[in-house]
């Protein structure tokens, strides 16, 4: 595999003194940690700052889920396999990165996205979009939906708006817009798949705030979106078309994105193998001191939490309680995605999309599957294809259990039935993410708001990672980027 880090140090024990530039500690060496601490670098060269930065990664690699590995001609992505451009910070890393030339779109052709409907494959109507229709025709002639049910979601241009007071499920707003087959049908397996969550627990101001906005402002959603698609139909027929998909990868995969910061940051600055279990305040001296769990002590003026909130929790729960009891509420899901290869040939019916997501109604072992090598190109070669199936999330939790070839078996099962691929694989590769999807529930902005109000009160200490303002690569680089940025403005660290 192709996933390790650029540096493997194997600290010995000491304990490092203040020196006389200032220090901050970075605390996770997944995408958000990566992002804090090269966005600190950028600021330290920009500005001329007298500026320390330590990267302390628990693991021996850096990365976090983000990995990708080379089988041959195949490329497989452990993790995330991609970024959305609609929001900015992801791509304009990549830009500051040199990375742009890298960068590669979705495929122009065989978009089709697919939803499981009553055992078979049922192509998701062109303009439907997560919840509601922006194109009428196709609407009207799908089979995924009844004629009761098309009339019910057509009804949603009629409906008041919601009176509902303070937050809600996205499960509930779905619901009382659209109606129950949208909801079980394309919302549940779409939007929860993107959060691998249970949308009767997802908080929607926290998720899919836009949603909720149309509604207040424009009254109806499909009236909102009709609006926008029109608005965007304008800007492509004058030449203003956004210029990458909205999602988009990097040739040589994610892993790009991970080695690329961290050939840029100082070297011998990052530590593998470092895991922080506590933190003290030094209020006379004004110093963190972090302890490890080799009995390791690192002195810093400030330190970037980077980790799950669960990590963070336990790394507080000494300084903070209320903090740390709050971090802790926040739950986490499981994942794991299982890729196949294999010939062309061996699959008789063959495929016209980037893939299917499963409704949590059809009782299946799998929740989705990406057509890997369609999708992006460079991913498998010629004759031949890679499939990226999703098992787990909040709704199955169980089949995270099963030992690999149980679920290796489990997904042949479903593709032969839904894709009627009948041959053995030429490989197949298991990930699993442990505790690595925090689920939004209900309240869950309130819960960031007290979270960041006690923050507030500890000197020089900061949160990022996809726990607090959003899940997404391009959010989580946001966030690292964010803490950052906010670190310098409390210590104000003097120029040189």
């Amino acid at each position: 595999m192709v996933v390790k880090g650029r540096w493997q140090v194997v600290p010995e024990k000491r304990q490092l003194p203040i020196s006389m530039n200032r220090r901050i500690i970075v605390a996770g060496g997944g995408i958000s940690g990566l992002a804090a601490a090269y966005r600190l670098t950028e600021l330290s060269r920009e500005r001329n700052l007298e500026m320390e930065i330590l990267l302390l990664e628990a693991s021996h690699r850096l990365g976090g889920n983000i990995a990708t590995e080379r089988v041959g001609e195949f490329l497989v992505e452990a993790g995330p396999d991609s970024f959305i451009t609609e929001k900015p910070w992801a791509l304009r890393l990549c830009e500051r990165l040199g990375l742009t030339s890298r960068l590669i779109s979705t495929s122009t052709t065989n978009q089709n996205i697919y939803v499981v409907h009553e055992g078979s494959l049922r192509l998701l109507p062109e303009g439907f979009f997560l919840l509601a229709p922006t194109r009428l025709w196709p609407f009207i002639q799908t089979p995924l939906f009844s004629w009761k049910g098309k009339l019910r979601i057509a009804c949603e241009l009629f409906l008041p708006r919601g009176s509902i007071d303070g937050d809600e499920s996205l499960a509930s707003f779905v619901r009382r817009r659209f109606g129950s087959e949208v909801l079980e049908r394309v919302a549940q397996p779409l939007i929860g798949g993107i959060y691998a969550a249970d949308p009767e627990q997802l908080s929607l101001s926290a998720t899919m705030p836009r949603f909720l906005e149309m509604e207040r402002t424009r009254r109806s959603v499909i009236w909102a979106m009709w609006s926008e698609q029109r608005q965007r139909s304008g800007k492509q027929r004058a030449g203003s078309g956004a210029r990458w998909s909205l999602f988009v990868t990097l040739a040589g995969g994610m892993q790009e994105l991970v080695d690329s910061i961290s050939a840029r940051l100082p070297t011998g600055n990052v530590h593998l193998g470092t895991e922080i279990t506590g933190l003290n305040w030094d209020s006379g001296k004004k110093i963190w001191t972090a302890t490890t769990s080799g009995n390791e002590r690192f002195n810093a003026d400030g330190v970037i939490l980077a980790l799950p909130a669960y990590n963070a929790a336990q790394i507080l729960s000494a300084l903070d309680p209320q903090v740390a009891q709050e971090l802790g509420a926040i739950p986490y899901s499981s994942a794991g995605t299982v890729s196949l290869a294999y010939r062309l040939g061996d699959l008789p019916r063959g495929i016209n999309g980037f893939g299917f997501v499963v409704p949590a109604a059809e009782s299946r072992s799998i929740i989705a599957c990406t057509f890997s090598s369609i999708k992006y190109a460079g991913r498998a070669p010629a004759g031949h294809l890679l499939l990226r199936a999703f098992v787990g999330g909040a709704m199955q939790p169980q089949l995270l259990k099963q030992d690999d070839y149980t679920m290796e078996n489990g997904v042949r099962r479903e593709l032969a039935d839904l894709l009627a691929i009948k041959a053995e694989p030429l490989f197949c590769r298991i990930h699993r993410h442990t505790g690595s999807m925090p689920q939004y529930h209900v309240g869950h902005r309130e819960r960031i708001e007290r979270i960041e109000t006690h923050l507030a009160k500890l000197p020089a200490l900061a949160l990022a990672g996809n726990a607090y303002h959003g899940v997404g690569i391009a959010d989580c680089i946001h966030s690292g980027e964010e803490a950052a940025e906010r670190m310098l403005q409390q210590l104000k660290i003097r120029t040189v």
